[in-house]
């Protein structure tokens, strides 16, 4: 029995439109909606030279009686949309049924998404699936939770099925509350996933990070700052109109200009470690942000309790007891007092302010 190889054996994805050391770009529609909308997209996204679409055609959502994706007969159409423009296709699988409905109709590459990606039993079973198909190409999304190990285990049972020609695709975890991205990027994860396999082809989907259209040009260009291999990014040519994610797809026009302002920079911040870093405090700064608009949520509905019960809006007595626990609690965290009590007081002055303008 010969040795199991393991993800750092994994060599880099080689895919039309990465000649010269260029970015992979993957772009379609969120959903496979009808034939022609599937059609009209690849039409548009092969003219500003896109060579690998994606469509969706099975898409279970949060809740039930939203859209749910065409279904086996949307593979028709990729198969058409491969036909008539050359193109590779690729589309979400979440089920072995998905798989083999996918592998019949010769689809060139297959993703988990992340709450898939996030079930070692479907991970298993989709991997059982995939064994006698080494000439397949597979990309597993990071799971909802920012879970390094459940990626990593999600990605090795792939691998253990044969399947070598294998890529991640980082679209960012889920949080609750409020945040100014749709999915918060942890962007360290996918560095330790380099970290732990160097040779493995990690792409970003910006569509997925941010929710909204505007995101996507800043995100890709900061994906391919630190030295991403490349882009899955949702386009569709009316998204206004779209039966699912409307507010994150762009269409094939702002693509191509998004596309064409993107610069590819030389080095590896991959490895460079202070790059890491930094990430790791942008990422601490926009769950600072999003605590405190969470925080001022809760206070205004405070201030309008005070005011529905002629409550003063200051109560000295409160403060002062919430200022003596945070900083005792600051101290346990090895914040100084001063820097504590300064921050605290901030909050206070901005929780009056908002409580004050209802």
């Amino acid at each position: 029995m010969g040795t199991r190889m393991t993800l750092q054996d994994i060599a880099p994805l080689s895919l039309p439109g990465m000649e010269s050391g260029m970015p992979l770009v993957i772009a379609g529609p969120c959903s496979a909606e009808s034939e022609q909308q599937t059609l009209d997209a690849a039409r548009a996204l092969k003219a500003i030279g896109v060579k690998v679409f994606r469509a969706g055609v099975w898409k279970p959502r949060t809740m039930p009686g939203g859209f749910e994706g065409m279904g086996d007969q949307a593979l028709g159409w990729l198969q058409k949309v491969k036909r008539e423009t050359g193109m590779m296709v690729a589309t979400e699988v979440a089920t072995v049924d998905h798989v083999r409905a996918a592998l019949d109709a010769g689809i060139d590459i297959l993703w988990m998404g992340a709450r898939t990606s996030a079930n070692p039993f479907a991970m298993q079973d989709i991997a059982d699936v995939l064994h006698g198909h080494e000439e397949l190409i597979v990309l597993v999304k990071n799971p909802v939770n920012p879970d390094l190990d459940l990626w990593l285990g999600a990605l090795q049972r792939i691998h253990n099925a044969g399947i070598t020609r294998l890529g991640a695709v980082h679209r960012g975890f889920s949080s609750a509350g409020e945040h100014m991205y749709r999915n918060d990027p942890q962007w360290h994860i996918p560095f330790e996933l380099r970290r732990l396999a160097p040779g493995m082809t990690i792409l970003c989907d910006p569509s997925h990070i941010g929710g909204k259209r505007e995101f996507v040009g800043p995100l890709s260009q900061s994906a391919l700052d630190m030295g991403f291999d490349g882009l899955m990014i949702e386009s569709h040519c009316n998204p206004d109109q779209a039966l699912s994610d409307s507010a994150q797809q762009v269409t094939p026009s702002v693509l191509k200009d998004v596309l064409e302002h993107l610069v590819v920079r030389s080095g590896a911040p991959f490895d460079d470690e202070l790059v890491l870093l930094r990430q790791q405090i942008d990422d601490c700064d926009h769950e600072l942000l999003a605590v405190l608009a969470r925080r001022m949520s809760v206070a205004r509905e405070i201030g309008r309790f005070k005011r529905a019960n002629n409550l003063r809006v200051v109560q000295p007595a409160r403060y002062q007891d919430m200022i003596k626990a945070r900083i005792e609690e600051g101290d346990h965290l090895g914040l100084s007092e001063d820097f504590t009590q300064r921050v605290m007081q901030a909050i206070h002055e901005e929780s009056v302010r908002q409580q004050l303008e209802l």
